[in-house]
């Protein structure tokens, strides 16, 4: 079992941070990793949405919302709150704020999905050798990563951005809240597109084609040196906390992969939450990145090559809130029940542009093949399915820098909710698709990294993995969906890639 008793629950206790672009949560674990009954609490984020692709996010309510749930875990740990050894974080990534000198917020949170950077990307393409610092720094140009958000924000509000002291994350931004300094860890620089990756530094050549100076951003540090010491309010607000290290927030990506159990090249996780993404934990640097992915950190120690779509769950949410199909578990039946591609649509699944593999950040949703004859059941199957054709394109590039076949585990609530959906995923791969039973992936993750880092594992291996039921792909399906990825490639490239060619032109 992914959880445990109180009453059963081994110490020492690790105390976990969740943010994420639709909820914060907090949960405690004990020191094999199993979520501490009755210990958890969560709070919906609002992420502020608009046509010109604006995603936004207030940062004094992302603190206010992680305050109110670590006052509730701690009042329900009770007794227990004296047995958390450490406390760690995981945090949504590609995202950024503004503080001024005295620390305080002066923009909004733009997240990976805000696409109004995406008029950068040409320049930066034309300027810049985008080839060369994708092996750098790990990630291509595209409106997501940090070079391209910066250059759009200094040029479109340009007395803001002269106001801004530092650019700093949301992980960044609670821990300056709570102990009045920050630094960055290696696992969320990774993610901006301004890390070195190879010297684990920020890359110069880069901030000085931006304007940026080193001192605009954080100092950089790994997951395993924490910091202690709550500023006053906090330490008599959580006084069970005051002296316990705090870890610096990992990205949650790769404690997603940690926390189902996806530790090594034996193992990739596919996690469909609100998007998708397929990784997988490779040991020291990956030498070559293979087109179309992108190569992030978990530490100093390891690596998380793979690639990430901006959809997922948004997609089967947006789909059945505007055609009104009802109660989810009635919709996944009645999914179940048609044929696989039987609606005879194609879908391009890009409602917030086009992450891997093609990095199309202007890309948008598109549906041909719409009759009198469509249902709102078949939108939503096709949508299904076209976001799994996108991440079978990615697995299969990922597979190059593994030794061998491994094994795809799949978590996030959106995926694991739908049952089939996960016999989607199997039928495109055509390989098995095994379950983790771990309910907060993510939390575990950066749980089971403080755990490592206290020396409690001597190595993330030693952590139960908690895989459930395993999902077999039927062959007939498997063929009849590399017939439907065919089409689907062949209207990405008359709509995305001709395009893409007349934007360049």
């Amino acid at each position: 079992m992914s959880t445990v008793t109180t009453r059963c629950a081994e110490a020492p206790l690790v105390l976990a941070l969740d943010i994420g672009t639709s909820s914060v949560r907090s949960v405690l674990f004990d020191r094999l990793g199993r979520a501490v009954e009755g210990v958890e609490a969560h709070q919906a984020l609002e992420v502020r949405r608009s046509s010109d692709g604006a995603s936004e996010v207030d940062p004094e309510a992302v603190i206010e919302l992680v305050c109110r749930c670590l006052d509730a875990v701690l009042i329900q740990a009770g007794p227990l709150t004296q047995q958390i050894a450490g406390v760690g974080a995981c945090t949504f990534v590609n995202n950024i704020l503004g503080v001024n000198e005295s620390g305080q917020a002066i923009t909004l949170v733009t997240t990976y999905a805000d696409t109004r950077a995406e008029v950068e990307v040409p320049w930066l393409r034309s300027e810049l050798d985008e080839t060369s610092i994708h092996d750098r720094t790990g990630c291509p140009f595209h409106s997501s990563y940090l070079p391209a958000r910066l250059r759009w924000l200094r040029r479109m509000q340009p007395d803001l951005f002269r106001q801004v002291a530092r650019w700093i994350s949301i992980g960044e931004y609670l821990e300056l809240t709570l102990f009045g300094d920050a630094a960055l860890s290696y696992s969320v620089a990774s993610w901006t597109g301004l890390l070195d990756r190879h010297h684990l530094v920020w890359d110069e050549a880069l901030l000085n084609a931006l304007q940026l100076r080193p001192e605009q951003l954080s100092p950089l540090t790994d997951l395993n040196i924490p910091r202690s010491g709550l500023l006053p309010a906090y330490a008599s607000r959580w006084s069970a906390l005051q002296d316990v290290p705090w870890f610096p927030a990992v990205g949650d990506g790769a404690a997603a992969n940690i926390g189902s159990g996806c530790v090594s090249t034996g193992q990739v996780a596919l996690t469909v939450g609100t998007t998708t993404a397929m990784r997988a934990v490779v040991p020291g640097r990956v030498v070559h990145i293979p087109a179309g992915l992108w190569c992030y950190r978990v530490d100093t120690r390891r690596s998380l090559p793979g690639g990430a779509l901006s959809e997922g769950g948004n997609v089967y949410a947006w789909i059945n809130d505007n055609f009104r199909l009802g109660d989810l578990s009635k919709v996944d039946s009645d999914l179940g029940a048609l044929a696989p591609n039987s609606h005879g649509l194609t879908m391009l699944p890009f409602f917030a542009g086009e992450r891997s593999p093609g990095w199309a950040g202007h890309a948008r949703a598109t549906i041909h093949g719409l009759s009198l004859a469509t249902t709102p059941l078949d939108i939503l199957r096709a949508g299904l399915e076209a976001i799994a054709y996108r991440i079978a394109i990615v697995f299969e590039s990922l597979r190059q820098l593994l030794p061998k076949e491994p094994k795809v585990v799949a978590s996030g609530g959106a995926l694991l909710g739908s049952a089939t959906w996960l016999q989607i995923m199997a039928d495109v791969l055509g390989r098995q698709v095994a379950i983790s039973e771990v309910q907060e992936a993510s939390a575990r993750g950066a749980a089971l990294l403080v755990l490592e880092s206290l020396g409690v594992l001597a190595s993330l291996e030693q952590a139960p993995d908690f895989i459930g039921t395993i999902y077999e792909p039927d062959i007939h399906r498997h063929a009849l969906y590399r017939i439907s990825m065919k089409d689907q490639q062949e209207l990405y490239d008359k709509l995305v890639r001709q395009m893409s060619r007349k934007r360049k032109a």
